[in-house]
């Protein structure tokens, strides 16, 4: 069958623009994970302390060991990636 210029349509643009947004998110948090590395403690709500259930007496949280706040997910991830990298290169 005959196609004609002007009823051609593409149909790949819609798994490359899936894949430009997930680079795009991706590379964002990457950004995000270097500028601020620290999030708050999502068990004491970033105060660093947390009341226990028995007493209900303020303690020291163990999650985040009284600082309020977590290294994120993806600051670990390049902490561990860089670590490998060093530990390859010889000097």
């Amino acid at each position: 069958m005959l196609t004609l210029a002007a009823t051609a349509t593409h149909t790949g643009s819609a798994a490359g623009m899936i894949i430009l947004i997930l680079a795009v998110v991706t590379l964002g948090y990457l950004a995000a994970c270097m500028i601020r590395p620290f999030r708050r403690c999502r068990r004491c709500h970033g105060i660093g302390r947390r009341r226990s259930l028995i007493l209900r007496v303020g303690r020291t949280c163990r999650r985040c060991d009284g600082n309020g706040e977590h290294l994120r997910t993806g600051r670990v991830a390049i902490n561990y990636l860089r670590e490998l990298h060093d530990k390859g290169t010889p000097r």
